[in-house]
């Protein structure tokens, strides 16, 4: 039988403590969330490999080092309010879960969303909403948000992402540019829709649609 609690600690102390990721809530969280009840039954062995893995309709799972990357560069706190572009698996909105007060995850594929939903429901997260929409638009229902993180790599930053946050508030997303090349900023809110921009590195995400 696979130990899964014993390949997540490995990983955890492996790919993202080993490759510099020091926020403890996000340690925490990471170590505590079962991706392989995230992955097709199939993939459940690899589910603790750093990398990323299909999940159907063209879509993949992060791989956890970058789930890990992103929500440490978002600052989060207990109090705070997050929207999850691009639910895919839910994975990354249950790591969310684990740190943040709520969760508000939007998926374009009703499928994907709809599986998310229940893998969320099953695993204990009821403070993630999943919604089928198109993320570029947010979700200015559920706004302001503390923070905003895209799991898809877009050529600007959409600006009712920015209208959507608070002041203070933090966007960390990919974006693409000319040649194929992708960056990992975050985006700081200053109000009256002054941000500023921090790079965090080359990154290869999915496209957002």
């Amino acid at each position: 039988m696979v130990d899964f609690q014993e390949l997540r600690r490995r990983m955890v102390m492996r790919d993202i403590v080993g490759r510099g990721i020091r926020t403890a809530s996000v340690l925490e969280a990471i170590g505590r969330v079962p991706r392989e009840d995230f992955v097709p039954d199939e993939l459940r062995k690899a589910a603790y490999d750093d990398m990323p893995l299909p999940i159907g309709d063209g879509q993949t799972i992060s791989q956890p080092y970058i789930v890990a990357l992103m929500i440490e560069a978002a600052h989060l706190g207990p109090d705070d309010t997050v929207l999850d572009i691009g639910t895919g698996s839910g994975y990354a909105a249950a790591v969310l879960a684990e740190i943040a007060h709520r969760v508000i995850s939007v998926e374009r594929i009703a499928g994907l969303a709809a599986a998310a939903t229940k893998r969320l429901a099953t695993a204990g997260y009821h403070n993630v909403t999943v919604i089928v929409g198109d993320g570029t638009a947010g979700a200015a229902q559920h706004a302001p948000f503390d923070a905003i993180l895209a799991a898809a790599a877009g050529v600007e930053v959409p600006k009712a992402w920015v209208q959507q946050l608070v002041p203070g508030g933090r966007i960390v997303l990919p974006l693409s540019y000319p040649g194929g090349e992708q960056e990992l900023i975050r985006i700081t809110s200053h109000g009256d829709g002054e941000t500023t921009r921090q790079s965090l590195g080359a990154v290869r995400f999915v496209p957002l649609v």
